[in-house]
Order: structure tokens, then C-alpha cells, then sequence
């Protein structure tokens, strides 16, 4: 694990701010100071000129007077015509001129100069003047020590105090604030580290504040939630699978059981023939729970155009024996994309229902539909609509949905036959949304009608149908034609 990983959050945000608060605070006192040296600078010069345009007076009136600076700090100079120097103050004395630049065509001019007459390393703030006198211009110059960038010690060591502790005290507020702002985080991860499979009940706490961890402890919660919901399902459903699994193996159980107390009282063709019944309930729920498992995994299928009432006459035709009569009303060139795999095995599920509950008869429409949503789905090229119905005793309302959870089953009305493992409209439902789609039963005024929608293939949605519509018949269980 890398260093930066194995820094906490509070001390990086702390870090981050003790960086930003020492860079702000050292650029504010340095601005500061450059602002307070450029201020000393100029009432300095200003100083310098006014001393130097004394000197110069004094020198046009020929009266000198001594000391030529009240400042002992102040050097000055008075350059003759003939570049001489005629009079000093006693620092200069003796010493050449301090400048060799001359004002010009200005009254005064100025300049930094360093090293010369003055001290080693040291830079004075030089200003020359114009003196006028009969024989010709003389010049005064006069020079005191540059202001230092720190101007004075007293004044930096204050200026530089206050950005250290003012640095110090944004990076302890910084932490402070990290720290409380985390508490609420500190205390969902505790609570989350509490919740195991026996306790999937708890939730994270909320904080009270109205900010993104007050969303994030809602986000964790309604997460815990759906994850509450699905080990429940996964409970339920393996309670569910082992019942209907215990069924058939008991049955098996109990028939060879027989068989062996009472061999002579059986044969093996009879034992075989009513194993058999057993065995392929069983080999269906195996099946069944198989197929769940991969739509569970999100297994991906094939991406194929499938004309829906082609697939249904193509599964009526390897229907040679049922029981009931069907009609069909079937609308050509509607096409989805899908696995027809798997789309093959919602109808069949969707056909097996109704056949197992149709009193005589079953009717199957294949439709498009306008329209670009629907229960929440966008469909942006109209709707394919398949609806199966049967004329049995029907579904009520308020158990419509109910009829679509794994291993249910409703009264006995609707169960004549044994042979369904509770999984067919489950699987279908699934294979239907997998697809983009819906499956619902919607109302009907004899039966069941369940409806499934798809999304219109782009293709099938810009072709008109070359046909207004075919309708099969079948008068007799098994036989089917066209009307």
C-alpha cells in the first residue's frame, strides 16, 4: 500500500490546508512588505530631495552653512563647475564625488548606487540637483542608505509573527471543520462494519444536517434495503426450490419404498411409468431454476431480428396435441431484437399457463402499437404487443402481480393441472424485462390476458405491413388454419 493511501482523510484535507493557508498568508505579508518598502522608499527620497534642494539654496546664495545634513545618516555632496568637491559632510569628505550621473534637463535626478565611496555592500538612494552660480551649474548630491526589503526588524518580525500564527490557526480551524464535518461518516462506517447476515435490519444513521452526507447515509440505506429485500428473496426462494424439490423426491421415495415391501404386487414398467412422472417434474424444475440462475447472472443473449408472429406460428406448429382450441390473430412484419432463445421459451411458458387454465379456449394477437413509453420503458419506435388469453376463471386485480413471484401459486381454480413448477411467468417476466419490455396481465372480460410489450425493431417500425393482418383458427385441438 502506497504512502498517500495510508494518510487519513482528515489529515489530508488538514495538509491541504496548512499548505493553502502558508501560501496565502506568506503571499499577504509579502505583498504587504513590498507595499510598506515602496512606501518608506518614496518618503525617504522625499526626504533626500528636500535636504538636497536646501544644500542647493544655500549654494546659490553662497552661504554654506555647517552641518550641511541634521541626519547622520545623510551623505552629502557639493560638485563645483570644473567637478571639483567644494563641500562635503564629514562621512564624504575627502572622498571623490559619489555619483557621476548629472539631473540633465531635469531639475533633479536619481539613482540606487552601491559599493563606491560608500561602505561595502551597501546601496544608497542617490538624488543630484541643479545649484546655479556665477561661473557655471554646480550639482548637489545627496545619498542616504536604501531602504532594506524587510524595511525594519520591528516591523518585519511582527508582520511575519502574524502570518505564521494566522497560518496556524486556519490549518487548526481547517482540521476542526474536517473532523466534524467526518463524524457522520465515522458513524455510518460503524454501524455498516455492525450489520452482518443476522442483522440486516440496522440502518445507517442520518445526520440532521441537509448536505451530501445526509444524501449518502439515505443512498446507504435504501441500498441496505434492496440488499435486505434480495437475501430475503434468496431465502425465500431456496425455502421455495427446496419444497418443490422435496415433492417429486418424495413421491420417487415412496414408490420404491412400496415397491420393495411388495415387489410381487409390481413390475418394473409399472414402477418406471409412475417414477417417470416424478423424475420429469423434477428434470422441469431443475430446468427452471437453471434458466433463473442465468438471468439472474445477467448472462447476455443474442441480439437477432425476431418476427414475433412467425415465432408464435413456428410454436403452434410442434403444438400437435392440445387440449384446448386457439385462435390467433397475427400482424405480420412486427419485428424485435432479442434472443429467440429465449423468447421462444416466454411464449411457450405464456401458452403452457394458458393452456393449464383455459376452460376451451386460448386466443393469441400479435400487434404493434404507437407510442414511446410505456410503464416507464421508452420505446422510440413504436410498441410490439403479443397478448395471450385464456378463458379459464381469471386473476384478481389485486393479485396480479403476485402471480409473477417465484414458486407462487393461487387457488386450485386456477391449478387444475399439477405439472406447473411456479417459475413459467417468473421466468417470462424476467426474459421480458431483460428485453427492454414489460409483461402484465391486463383486463379481460372472460380469463387471463397477459401483455407483453417490446420495443419495436427501427426496421420493422418504417415498413408498413404487407398485409392487413392474418388470423388462424383452430377448430379442433391441434389443427389450425387461416381465416
Amino acid at each position: 500500500m502506497s504512502v498517500r493511501h495510508r494518510i487519513s482523510l482528515i489529515t489530508r484535507i488538514t495538509l491541504f490546508t496548512a499548505a493553502t493557508a502558508a501560501l496565502l498568508c506568506t503571499l499577504v505579508a509579502t505583498v504587504l512588505m513590498i507595499a510598506i518598502h515602496r512606501f518608506s522608499t518614496e518618503a525617504l527620497t522625499a526626504e533626500i530631495v528636500a535636504d538636497g534642494g536646501r544644500v542647493a539654496m544655500q549654494v546659490e546664495r553662497g552661504k554654506v552653512a555647517y552641518p550641511l545634513a541634521r541626519n547622520p545618516f545623510r551623505h552629502i555632496q557639493v560638485v563645483d563647475s570644473q567637478n571639483r568637491v567644494v563641500f562635503s559632510t564629514p562621512k564624504m569628505q575627502g572622498k571623490p564625488r559619489m555619483a557621476t550621473f548629472t539631473p540633465g534637463n531635469r531639475a533633479t535626478a536619481r539613482s540606487v548606487v552601491c559599493g563606491g565611496v560608500f561602505p561595502p555592500g551597501e546601496c544608497d538612494i542617490v538624488v543630484a540637483q541643479w545649484a546655479y552660480r556665477e561661473g557655471g551649474n554646480w550639482i548637489v548630491y545627496c545619498a542616504s542608505p536604501a531602504v532594506p526589503l524587510w524595511v525594519d526588524p520591528r516591523l518585519a518580525v511582527p508582520v511575519g509573527g502574524a502570518a505564521v500564527v494566522l497560518t496556524a490557526a486556519i490549518t487548526y480551524l481547517g482540521r476542526r471543520i474536517a473532523a466534524e464535518s467526518l463524524k457522520p461518516v465515522t458513524a455510518i462506517r460503524a454501524e455498516l462494519d455492525e450489520i452482518n447476515e443476522t442483522s440486516l435490519s440496522r440502518r445507517a444513521p442520518v445526520p440532521s444536517s441537509d448536505d451530501e452526507i445526509h444524501d449518502l447515509a439515505v443512498s446507504i440505506n435504501h441500498t441496505l434495503n434492496r440488499l435486505q429485500n434480495a437475501v430475503e428473496q434468496q431465502r425465500q426462494f431456496a425455502s421455495d426450490a427446496s419444497h418443490d424439490l422435496r415433492s417429486p423426491i418424495a413421491a420417487i421415495r415412496a414408490e420404491v419404498e412400496d415397491a420393495l415391501r411388495a415387489p410381487q404386487e409390481t413390475s418394473v414398467t409399472k414402477l418406471g411409468r409412475t417414477v417417470l412422472g416424478s423424475m420429469e417434474r423434477l428434470q422441469a424444475i431443475v430446468h427452471d431454476l437453471l434458466t433463473i440462475a442465468r438471468l439472474d447472472a445477467g448472462s447476455p443473449g443474442a441480439h437477432e431480428e425476431i418476427d414475433l408472429a412467425e415465432l408464435v406460428a413456428a410454436e403452434c406448429r410442434m403444438r400437435h396435441h392440445m387440449r384446448n382450441s386457439c385462435e390467433f390473430s397475427l400482424e405480420p412484419g412486427v419485428v424485435v431484437i432479442g434472443d429467440r432463445l429465449r423468447m421462444g421459451r416466454l411464449l411457450t411458458n405464456l401458452i403452457d399457463n394458458a393452456e393449464r387454465h383455459a376452460d376451451s379456449k386460448i386466443t393469441i394477437k400479435v400487434r404493434r402499437a404507437p407510442g414511446d413509453e410505456c410503464d416507464g420503458r421508452r420505446f422510440p419506435h413504436g410498441t410490439a404487443v403479443l397478448e395471450v388469453i385464456d378463458d379459464g376463471p381469471g386473476i384478481d386485480p389485486d393479485k396480479r402481480e403476485s402471480v409473477f413471484q417465484r414458486f407462487t401459486r393461487l387457488d386450485t381454480a386456477r391449478n387444475k393441472d399439477a405439472g406447473g413448477t411456479g417459475l413459467g411467468l417468473p421466468i417470462a417476466r424476467q426474459i421480458a424485462e431483460t428485453g427492454g419490455g414489460t409483461l402484465r396481465i391486463e383486463d379481460s372480460p372472460r380469463g387471463a390476458r397477459f401483455v407483453l410489450r417490446l420495443p419495436l425493431h427501427e426496421g420493422a417500425a418504417l415498413a408498413s405491413p404487407r398485409d392487413p393482418g392474418l388470423s388462424l383458427r383452430s377448430a379442433s385441438p391441434g389443427t389450425h388454419e387461416a381465416i
